[in-house]
């Protein structure tokens, strides 16, 4: 353990490993993935994205050995009966740091198939972690301001047309797509520029899990549902990489996708729209009182 050394001589080391770990895996993802364009062969391409996310999943056992060296982080965990790596899962959590991301990673590294995340288009020319993103065929969005579209209107669609290119290669091999249906991380600013009715969480954004759902609906297992709390307040990524998360809560629901969603079009059908934004929002007011609940329970010390 190295929760005895300073907290920016922590961060540093954490840093350090992580990036040698990247370095480490990413080689032996990029040849296998140039293997995978060679090769354009189903059976050969579906073997070789279990490889593929076998290194991703060593990449993550890595990083969880240095984030119990850093700091042994308290996890309050209820909910993870039930996952398995057979399945396809369609997951969603709120979203309130960069730390999210890892902490999920952390939880349900080899207990449910490697989470696939919507990006930013940008982010793709992050230095070595874009290109392992690309790949391990994370869908990559590109954002179009309303004003774009309204001088560009060929482009709408087009985050749809990505999800459904993505989610076709998804069907050979069982995967976990992630979504944060809010769309970008909670801030206090944030929540008072978008008038958020819900306490702890922006509105979220039902279209990227529905088209999801369009494109993969029979293949989902099921949706699993995320809620997380940082009872001393939502951590930077130095934080993490300091040690200085202390404690995390974490709460997991297996719930079954309604049928009457399987195989509809949400860009085309107006009443399966309006139904499913009601769905998402009656999720995120349960959330919302989750959240109170656990603040409650778990409250900053």
């Amino acid at each position: 353990m190295l929760s005895f050394l300073p907290a920016p001589l922590r961060g540093v080391l954490a840093g350090l490993m992580l990036a040698l770990n990247t370095l480490a895996h990413c080689g032996p993802l990029f040849a296998v993935a140039l293997l995978k364009l060679l090769l354009p062969i189903p059976a050969i391409q579906r073997l070789l994205r279990y490889v593929m996310h076998g290194i991703g999943e060593s990449w993550i056992s890595v990083n969880k050995f240095w984030m119990n060296l850093v700091y042994p982080t308290r996890w309050d965990v209820q909910g993870m009966e039930g996952l398995d790596m057979r399945h396809s899962y369609l997951v969603t959590s709120n979203h309130q740091s960069w730390v999210d991301i890892l902490a999920l990673q952390y939880l349900l590294n080899r207990r449910m198939p490697l989470l696939k995340f919507f990006l930013k288009q940008e982010l793709i020319w992050v230095p070595v972690i874009g290109l392992c993103w690309w790949a391990l065929e994370f869908p990559f969005m590109k954002r179009y301001s309303k004003e774009y579209l309204a001088k560009y209107p060929e482009k709408r669609g087009q985050d749809l047309a990505t999800t459904r290119k993505a989610c076709e290669r998804y069907k050979t091999n069982p995967v976990s797509v992630f979504n944060f249906l809010e769309g970008t991380r909670f801030t206090p600013s944030k929540h008072q520029q978008q008038n958020s009715p819900f306490q702890h969480l922006l509105k979220p954004k039902a279209g990227g899990i529905a088209f999801v759902l369009d494109a993969m609906g029979e293949q989902l297992h099921a949706l699993v549902n995320v809620t997380i709390h940082y009872p001393q307040g939502r951590p930077s990524f130095w934080d993490l990489l300091s040690g200085q998360v202390k404690s995390v809560v974490v709460r997991f629901e297996k719930m079954a996708i309604p049928t009457s969603f399987i195989g509809k079009n949400y860009d085309q059908d107006d009443a399966y729209r309006l139904e499913f934004q009601q769905w998402v929002n009656q999720l995120w007011e349960q959330k919302d009182a989750q959240l109170e609940a656990l603040k409650q329970q778990f409250p900053s010390t």
